[in-house]
């Protein structure tokens, strides 16, 4: 099971993590400059819950957060 929303398919993304030093224009500096460039995952904000799908049957889903607030399905209610 890949780390991916079943909903809206949000999965990890590459980016950069810039490192700077130096003082800014703006305050007063003669620029930033950028010492280190490294790679970085940046990854969605995903939640295991139980919901009821279309069938009425209870699953088990990776879903992100923002689907979750915005109340696009429904949960499972917990019986004991």
């Amino acid at each position: 099971m890949s780390f991916q929303c079943e909903y809206s398919g949000k999965k990890p993304r590459v980016g950069n993590k810039v490192v700077r030093r130096g003082k800014a224009k703006r305050e007063g500096g003669v620029g930033k400059k950028i010492t280190g460039i490294t790679k970085r995952r940046i990854k969605p904000n995903l939640q295991r819950i139980r919901i009821v799908d279309e069938n009425g049957t209870v699953r088990r889903v990776r879903v992100c957060v923002k689907y979750i607030k915005a109340g696009k399905f429904t949960k499972a209610v917990k019986t004991s």
